[in-house]
């Protein structure tokens, strides 16, 4: 595989292929763009576990993202890492300049999101992590939709 890079920085296996080459490789026009914030919320973790931030830092979630949680959240397969309770959800927010009504809703059901998907050409969903026990919430990941990203 090809991975030297042009001018602009990206790796030559990330863009598209030429059209002149038939042995050129897929592109990764069609992969979901998103951002998984795991590094973030282990660096977050560690720095509780040895006492650099105290947990009323960290457990603090807006009563309106607990609520989301509790009400619309999906659960987040796992358990709190702050309190052990398997009470962790995640909740989806939409924002997009187009979005009118839509911006800064919460989502909840994926056929909402698809519907939005279809109507709009860009938008971002930020999933966040909420433990509706503690309070502890974090930044899962931020994903891009719409038509644009389609694939």
């Amino acid at each position: 595989m090809d991975t030297r890079s042009s001018s602009r920085g990206v790796p030559a296996a990330a863009r598209a292929p030429d059209p002149r080459r038939p042995d050129a490789g897929p592109t990764l026009r069609a992969v979901r763009r998103h951002v998984d914030y795991a590094l973030a919320r282990r660096a977050v973790l560690r720095d509780l576990r040895a006492g650099r931030v105290e947990r009323v830092d960290v457990c603090d979630a807006h009563p309106e993202l607990v609520r989301a949680g509790r009400h619309i959240g999906e659960p987040a397969g796992g358990d709190c890492p702050v309190c052990g309770t398997a009470d962790l959800r995640l909740v989806s927010y939409v924002y997009g300049d187009k979005l009118r009504a839509a911006n800064g809703r919460c989502i909840s059901s994926p056929n909402e999101l698809a519907r939005l998907e279809t109507r709009h050409e860009e938008f971002s969903c930020y999933v966040v992590e909420v433990c509706v026990a503690c309070r502890w919430n974090h930044l899962h990941r931020h994903e891009l939709h719409g038509r644009r990203y389609a694939g």
